[in-house]
């Protein structure tokens, strides 16, 4: 049975722990905030361009496919780049993704695998299993992604992609939906194969256009803005469930620390009245036995 003194010592040691993780729980929120309203900010531009592509590769029709973006490379590898964390305190957010991965390494076995890696907590998962990583593209982090940091990333994908050393790129992420839903995603990101036109939006819909330059050469000045803005959506999406998955993270800390505190407290309250009724039964005994 623990004593007065440890009791005091443990419920100070919890309350420092709580006032911590609250400090983590209010900076989280106000970085989530930031982020979230990046990733929201930016998607409207990502349907833009999606929607600009495909009505572009409606007027080209078959001509789209005798690009090398479009058709899976010459080798035989998979290039997978995945998206994790640089720190811990987020919960599940990096098991998730981690496990989704595990996921479609068992769906496609038998299939040489390298790995470009953003986040530290990706790279020591990848590490400790002795995969064959590639690239850590740790520079910047992940908090301080910027549009040029994606673009840098879709390029060396789109550079690795066409060296013929690998089939297809994919990566994992975790998409952003809400401030408590966060669900691992898979990206096939080359070849390009998402991309379809609308109904209505073939040959016939480009008819009274006038294209100035020539609809191949913006469709080619397309494709790279297509795959970079992916790419940067990814990684806002991902630092943005990061944030969101450490807020809860934190705040279910906080109210497990308030709980267990409280908890002491009453025992810490019960032990001391014990105390101090032994200490007047003992002054009354003496009393009576001076009598």
């Amino acid at each position: 049975m623990a004593t007065i003194r440890e009791l005091r010592g443990r419920i100070k040691s919890i309350n420092n722990i709580r006032q911590i993780t609250r400090a983590m729980e209010m900076v989280a929120t106000t970085k989530l905030r930031r982020f979230q309203d990046k990733a929201v900010a930016s998607r409207p531009y990502s349907r833009e361009i999606t929607g600009l592509l495909a009505r572009m590769a409606g007027l080209l029709g078959e001509e789209t496919q005798g690009r090398p973006l479009f058709n899976a490379g010459a080798g035989t590898r998979i290039a997978v780049l995945l998206v994790s964390s640089d720190g811990g305190l987020c919960g599940p957010y990096n098991a998730n993704v981690f496990k989704a991965l595990e996921i479609w390494l068992r769906a496609n076995p038998n299939r040489d695998v390298d790995y470009f890696v953003i986040g530290r907590k990706g790279f020591q998962y990848l590490t400790r299993r002795g995969r064959s990583i590639v690239s850590y593209l740790s520079d910047p982090p992940l908090e301080k992604v910027d549009y040029r940091a994606a673009a840098r990333t879709s390029a060396i994908l789109v550079e690795a992609f066409q060296s013929g050393k690998y089939e297809r790129v994919v990566g994992f992420y975790t998409a952003f939906e809400s401030a408590v839903k966060h669900v691992p995603t898979r990206m096939d990101f080359l070849p390009i194969q998402s991309v379809a036109p609308a109904p209505g939006e073939g040959q016939g819909a480009g008819g009274d256009l006038i294209l100035v330059p020539d609809a191949q050469t913006i469709f080619d000045a397309i494709v790279p803005r297509y795959l970079e803005t992916r790419i940067f959506n990814a990684l806002l999406e991902s630092i943005t469930s990061e944030y969101a998955s450490r807020r809860i993270s934190m705040k279910n800390a906080t109210d497990a620390a308030r709980t267990m505190g409280n908890a002491l407290r009453k025992i810490y309250n019960r032990k001391r009245q014990e105390s101090i009724t032994k200490e007047l039964l003992d002054i009354v005994g003496g009393a009576e036995a001076l009598r």
